[in-house]
């Protein structure tokens, strides 16, 4: 089955957009860029199609369409949000908390780890401790089920 979320394709591939969706997404917060151009370069350019490209898709479209209030969801957990938060971050927290919300199939420690991963790879040396301390405590009030058991 290839989009069994235990395959080892289909996890690599989920990665592939999760880092590609953050990439697009860094872009459209700087460049205030439209999104079908940034879809268009993405899919084009950057090897999206390599990836799970209706995952990106879904990432690089309903997380602008939601920004406000997926970034009031996590906000509550960041101290200074103004002053600790570079665009990186925000579009990790904004993922992980897409896919606390959206994506009850991905378990929450997935969802933390993947965003933390993110944090090394793109964002500032103790960005994934910071990302990690926001992402804990949201887990436990967005997945009440399944962070008791």
């Amino acid at each position: 089955m290839p989009n069994n979320p235990n395959d080892k394709r289909f996890i690599k591939k989920r990665k592939h957009a999760r880092d590609k969706g953050l990439q697009a997404l860094y872009q459209w917060q700087l460049s205030g860029e439209d999104l079908d151009w940034i879809r268009n370069h993405y899919l084009e350019d950057q090897g999206v199609s390599s990836g799970d490209e209706e995952y990106f898709l879904e990432l690089l479209y309903k997380i602008p369409s939601q920004a406000s209030e997926l970034d009031e969801i996590y906000r509550k957990y960041v101290e200074n949000f103004e002053d600790h938060i570079d665009p990186i971050e925000c579009n990790i927290l904004r993922i992980a908390t897409y896919e606390f919300m959206h994506h009850l199939e991905i378990p929450y420690k997935v969802v933390i780890n993947e965003a933390v991963n993110l944090a090394k790879t793109y964002g500032a040396d103790e960005s994934h401790k910071f990302i990690n301390g926001v992402l804990d405590p949201l887990s436990r009030e967005m997945r009440q089920v399944e962070t008791a058991g």
